[in-house]
């Protein structure tokens, strides 16, 4: 039953964390964290204006800037990853009403998940918090409409090509006009089918960096569907905040350590 809308469940607990701001980077993803220890402190939001926030358990909808969030020296909580089709179903609004925003599990006006951060506190170990996690969320999913299948499929077939097809080609495809897809997708996922590619090749180039030691930036952004090392740069400038390299250092200092990039950052 979760299984379309919960991609995954991450369960954490890092201590001596040196990092005193965590960036938060666009995914595919909707976000829900459940810090098990102190409250989450998050000091900027990916939309301008915004009012930063501090929350037992968090949703972040998609979005195509960073969620900067205060670390502590101590760390617990729960990372799950949603799909953005399932949010409706699970969590009682759309990703078109998230996206953008991160707000309070609590603030969703459903009980059994309002009481969520408290119960996996007291559970004994991970397997049990996983467990009530099942429990809990088969327990919410409402009966809500299903999302459109053309939409569905569209979004399928954007993840598989990491964002390199056209979007031209995915309306044609689903036999829509490209402003009827845009509008539909929009509402469905929460960003328009172009900032959903670009969040999806971000997501890919940022995957590379973390697995590879040593990577070539011109190289990398041609993998990754760029036009060149330069537009590479500056989409990961307005995505992330930072250069790659600025990320490697604060994110993945021990690759820093050895060297990862050869050409200018």
């Amino acid at each position: 039953m979760l299984r379309p809308w919960v991609e995954r469940y991450v369960g954490y607990v890092q201590r001596d964390v040196t990092l005193g701001v965590h960036r938060g980077l666009p995914s595919r993803h909707v976000t829900l964290i459940i810090s098990l220890d102190q409250p989450i402190r998050v000091t900027g939001m990916p939309l301008p204006g915004e009012s930063p926030v501090c929350l037992q358990a968090m949703v972040g909808g998609m979005h195509v800037g960073p969620v900067l969030i205060a670390q502590d020296r101590f760390q617990a909580g729960i990372h799950l990853e949603l799909n953005p089709l399932g949010t409706r179903a699970l969590l009682g609004v759309s990703a078109a009403e998230l996206s953008g925003h991160v707000v309070g599990l609590d603030q969703l006006g459903t009980p059994g998940l309002a009481e969520l951060p408290a119960r996996l506190v007291e559970a004994r170990d991970w397997p049990a918090r996983f467990a009530l996690l099942d429990d809990t969320l088969a327990g919410v999913i409402a009966d809500a409409e299903d999302p459109a299948g053309e939409v569905g499929w569209a979004w399928q077939r954007m993840r598989a090509a990491r964002g390199r097809v056209r979007v031209a080609t995915l309306a044609e495809e689903v036999g829509w006009s490209r402003r009827h897809f845009g509008e539909r997708f929009r509402a469905e996922i929460g960003l328009s089918p172009k900032q959903a590619a670009r969040v999806l090749r971000f997501e890919r180039a940022g995957q590379v960096l973390r697995q590879r030691g040593r990577v070539d930036l011109a190289g990398l952004a041609v993998g990754c569907g760029y036009y060149d090392q330069a537009h590479l740069t500056n989409e990961w400038r307005a995505l992330a905040g930072c250069s790659p390299g600025t990320w490697i250092a604060e994110e993945l200092p021990f690759l820093q350590d050895g060297g990862v990039f050869s050409g200018e950052d």
